[in-house]
């Protein structure tokens, strides 16, 4: 029996005056009730039970004693009652780990409304592309981009995020259009030095073939933002989550290329401390991610496209392009297919 629950019992055999009736309530025989209380006695060096045919009353000691088990014991059992209402309710503080880029297009306009509809949640929004130890840090959930590694954090799978090969209408221009992924040693790559394998690039074909292609160029980043803007700027040809090239493949300041070739996807996981005995505002929050992760979800961060803007992305073709149609969103049919080959991140 530990500490706070020999209190307990010392507490209640006084309160009722019965070795029998506190064990009966504790649920113990009496005979371990009345070995447990005359320990205490042997540590303390003090009698605090006067026993008789009648029952049991506190000595002297037994009565300051008892007053000061008595704040132990209810402290204990308001912490208890505080621990179980924290673990059952949506409220308190909870804190979210991502990396930078999902954080800021994807992650945000979800957790506010979120963070909205839990007027009781107090939310710390912490992103960075490093990895976060969770523990270590008190993350209460961490967005995981890649196949996750064996460990004993709880996770729950979201979705696939999709890539897509990009460059601005003007790179096109003047260094002709890849028809096949093997074009590509040819150009100017924007390499995101983050992922494994980053200058070499795996595509899947329309006839599920599949080929690994060694790029080069002149600049390497382990931001995606700054390889979206060298995009748009014509440095070259960039491989980006759709989720990132969103914006510039709806202002045609970037075109997808390649169109027929699919890059691998990269699976989505919400990552938790354990398995075992999550929070309700965990739970709440990890449901409400996956009920955002719908067919499309990489738009989000666009409000909504209308169905004109993505016929129009879709259609896009580059002058002087040889004719090649260039965009056109991922078939998210085909997404899970590709969790297998999930870059990683």
């Amino acid at each position: 029996m530990d500490r706070i629950q020999s209190l307990r019992l010392f507490t209640r055999v006084v309160d009722l005056g019965s070795f029998s009736r506190a064990a009966a309530e504790l649920g113990i025989g009496q005979p371990s009730a009345t070995k447990q209380v005359a320990r205490m006695e042997k540590e303390l060096g003090a009698r605090l039970l006067h026993r008789s045919t009648h029952g049991v009353n506190p000595t002297e000691v037994g009565n300051l004693y008892y007053e000061k088990c008595k704040l132990i014991v209810h402290h204990d059992e308001e912490a208890r009652s505080v621990a179980t209402l924290m673990q059952s309710q949506v409220q308190g503080a909870l804190r979210i780990s991502a990396s930078i880029a999902f954080g800021r297009r994807v992650l945000a306009p979800v957790v506010l409304d979120f963070l909205r509809t839990h007027p009781r949640l107090m939310i710390d929004l912490s992103f960075d592309d490093r990895y976060v130890n969770l523990v270590e840090q008190g993350v209460d959930v961490a967005i995981r981009m890649g196949r996750l590694a064996d460990s004993t954090l709880g996770a729950t799978y979201l979705g696939v995020s999709p890539w897509v090969a990009v460059a601005a209408p003007a790179y096109l221009q003047s260094r002709g259009v890849p028809a096949k992924p093997d074009d590509l040693p040819a150009h100017d790559a924007l390499v995101y030095s983050t992922a494994q394998g980053d200058a070499i690039w795996h595509f899947i074909g329309p006839s599920k073939n599949s080929t690994a292609v060694p790029v080069n160029g002149r600049l390497r980043s382990n931001n995606l933002s700054v390889l979206l803007s060298a995009a748009r700027d014509g440095f070259g040809v960039a491989v980006l989550p759709h989720y990132v090239a969103s914006d510039g493949l709806r202002s045609g300041e970037i075109v997808q290329i390649l169109g027929d070739w699919r890059l691998p996807g990269q699976e989505v996981h919400a990552v938790y401390p354990s398995p075992r005995l999550v929070p309700a505002k965990v739970q709440r929050l990890v449901r409400w991610l996956k009920g955002h992760f719908t067919a499309n979800w990489w738009h989000m961060d666009l409000g909504g496209l209308a169905a004109g803007d993505e016929a129009h992305i879709a259609g896009r073709r580059v002058p002087g392009g040889r004719g090649v149609a260039l965009a056109g969103d991922p078939d998210p049919s085909k997404l899970d297919e590709d969790r297998a080959r999930g870059r990683g991140a």
